[in-house]
């Protein structure tokens, strides 16, 4: 296994423990950061740096959702770009509706740390589940 694909799933790993800190510390001072278009949180494409993906990203899905996960359930390392896919699950706290979309994210490694991540998902799924 390559070290660009353990960072990634160092990630998911941490994310799923809900250590944030651990999340934003494998990343990138100037990481790029883009939701999928359409997504809830896409209205701050593209959050530049982790304290931007904290506020416009993390801060929200802790806020809004009850249980949100991202479960990568295959991995392609082609080098510097590392693809996670995987399915989202959780709760919207607002409607009570739950999500079970697919995701693939495209996470790029530059000198051992996350340089940029590119989200693609159901955003029409997200759109309902939300109340939009």
């Amino acid at each position: 296994m390559s070290a660009n694909l353990e960072l990634v799933k160092s990630v998911y790993a941490a994310f799923g423990r809900g250590d944030i800190p651990a999340v934003l510390g494998a990343m990138a001072a100037d990481i790029v950061w883009n939701e999928a278009e359409n997504f809830p949180y896409a209205d701050g494409n593209p959050y530049v740096g982790p304290q931007a993906v904290l506020d416009g990203v993390f801060a929200r899905l802790g806020g809004e959702w009850n249980g949100f996960t991202a479960a990568p359930t295959e991995f392609l390392d082609a080098g510097d770009t590392i693809v996670a896919l995987g399915r989202y699950g959780g709760a919207y706290k607002a409607t009570g509706a739950s999500i079970n979309a697919q995701f693939s994210h495209v996470w790029r490694v530059r000198n051992g740390k996350l340089s940029a991540m590119q989200q693609y998902t159901d955003t029409l799924q997200a759109a309902r589940v939300v109340g939009k």
